[in-house]
């Protein structure tokens, strides 16, 4: 008899990702649980998708009321788009007050991408060597998971990532100046090719490089040398926003800059298949001029019920604050294990990273970390892995993980720990 993972590569093709070495059957979620068809229950320390818990009856009444009434894209007026994003752009603190709604952050990349070549007429573009920032042919050029076919394109530069156990330039007090410095020789090289530098692209809390220690202040170089030579700053909140690092609504807020396009993606309807793309007047008009840009399904009534209501629930129920006096009671409880092969154990809100090194103290202990997920894995526990070589566990929970959510998860990443070679 076929398998649900042969039918899967049957219908799917191969190389379709799954997580663990035994992939997940997950038929239902409720907060920050998920059941497998088994009935196993399993705390859920990985999805950022269900910001505000898998199934929040708020936002599945909402999405289902709207549905019942109506749904269409927006070449028809509609009030619900427009009260989204007046909300959403009133949670930044600066310019930032029109937006473009579509639905995946892939999407909203490949958007911020051509806002920069429509305000400056150029098209070199700069990221992280350690990156990822969408799958479209536009994007996929700035991710580093896999090169494109043929290389990448010579109007990209992808500088050092910032470290913490590897700091740019060797030295963690010199790392924000070396780092501007490798993005303002990434800018000579593109003026010098005929490109041009059009923008250069973030996560705020570069969180696929591992999720390094950067202190407030570390791109302020960075920006300096970005604004200087007329490009934009495009900053990828996917991941750090809507309050998960918790002493802010947003990454730039945490390290203090101001970007000038911001985009967001899974956690905004939590899990409805929308994203956006904020940014100023002058940048959006601007591109409205330069590309006859419409997403038929962006924005539609039912997708703008599920932000409203994804909204309403982080408010409400005071997410902001839980990650917050969630996350500094569970890293301080992460920084208290032990274990040879951890090399530092970071994280700021409901973001945490536990990198894992060889004897030497420096170099990657990648198949250990492999071992501590496979073995969170059966215990119960859901996490992953990120970094340059994947050697950094991954935890990012939904946000109303508690502190006996925590306690559950550190007892059992201890018990891993304790099992694991020396």
């Amino acid at each position: 008899m076929e398998s649900l993972e042969q039918r899967r590569q049957r219908l799917m093709g191969p190389n379709v990702p799954t997580f663990y070495r035994t992939p997940l059957h997950i038929v239902r979620g409720e907060g920050v649980w998920l059941w497998d068809v088994d009935g196993r229950r399993y705390l859920d320390c990985y999805n950022n998708v269900p910001h505000v818990g898998h199934c929040h009856p708020a936002v599945v009444e909402a999405i289902a009321r709207q549905a019942s009434q109506l749904n269409t894209h927006t070449r028809y007026l509609h009030e619900r788009v427009l009260d989204y994003i007046e909300r959403l752009c009133a949670k930044f603190d600066h310019d930032l007050s029109q937006a473009i709604m579509v639905c995946t952050g892939s999407e909203a990349n490949d958007i911020a991408l051509r806002m920069a070549e429509a305000v400056t007429g150029k098209t070199g573009l700069i990221a992280t060597d350690n990156t990822y920032h969408g799958n479209t042919k536009f994007v996929s050029q700035l991710s580093t998971r896999r090169p494109p076919i043929g290389g990448y394109p010579g109007n990209v530069r992808l500088v050092p990532a910032p470290d913490s156990l590897r700091p740019v330039g060797g030295d963690l007090g010199s790392q924000a100046t070396v780092f501007a410095e490798n993005v303002a020789r990434a800018i000579e090289e593109l003026e010098a090719s005929g490109h041009g530098f059009a923008g250069f692209m973030l996560c705020p809390a570069f969180a696929n490089e591992g999720l390094p220690c950067l202190e407030p202040g570390f791109l302020d170089p960075t920006v300096e040398v970005v604004r200087k030579a007329g490009g934009l700053v495009l900053c990828d909140e996917v991941q750090p926003g809507f309050g998960r690092l918790g002493d802010a609504w947003w990454g730039h807020e945490i390290l203090g800059f101001r970007p000038d396009v911001v985009t967001l993606g899974k956690p905004m309807a939590n899990g409805h298949p929308v994203a956006a793309v904020v940014t100023r007047p002058d940048v959006m008009a601007a591109f409205r001029e330069a590309f006859g840009y419409f997403n038929t399904f962006g924005g539609n009534p039912v997708s703008a019920a599920a932000c409203l209501a994804t909204l309403d629930v982080i408010e409400t129920e005071g997410l902001v604050e839980n990650a917050r006096d969630v996350g500094v009671y569970t890293l301080a409880r992460l920084q208290d294990l032990s274990h040879p092969r951890i090399g530092e154990t970071r994280g700021h809100g409901l973001f945490f990273g536990m990198e894992f090194v060889a004897e030497d103290g420096v170099a990657p202990a990648t198949d250990f970390a492999e071992a501590v997920v496979e073995g969170m894995r059966d215990r119960g526990i859901l996490l992953n892995r990120i970094g340059r070589k994947m050697n950094i566990l991954k935890m990012r929970p939904p946000m109303p993980f508690s502190r006996s959510d925590g306690d559950l998860a550190v007892e059992a990443l201890g018990e891993v720990l304790a099992r694991m070679p020396q």
